[in-house]
């Protein structure tokens, strides 16, 4: 699963871009932390299952379509 943890912050990155979002707007989406997606994104905190959940429906996927991208990588 080491992979799926290296590529899930640039996935989730990649999607925030292509919806031309900022942090604070995925954050606001998720109900998160800003400061915590940007964590997130830059690897230095690895989400819960919870919290990959709520960033992927914020995101328009459910979890499993979030986790397959990352697996594509």
């Amino acid at each position: 699963m080491t992979g799926l943890n290296d590529r899930f912050p640039c996935v989730v990155r990649q999607l925030r871009h292509e919806r031309g979002w900022s942090q604070e707007r995925l954050a606001e989406q998720a109900d998160l932390n800003r400061s915590y997606v940007g964590e997130i994104e830059r690897g230095l905190s690895t989400p819960s299952l919870v919290t990959a959940d709520k960033l992927a429906r914020a995101l328009g996927l459910n979890l499993s379509t979030l986790v397959a991208r990352c697996e594509r990588g």
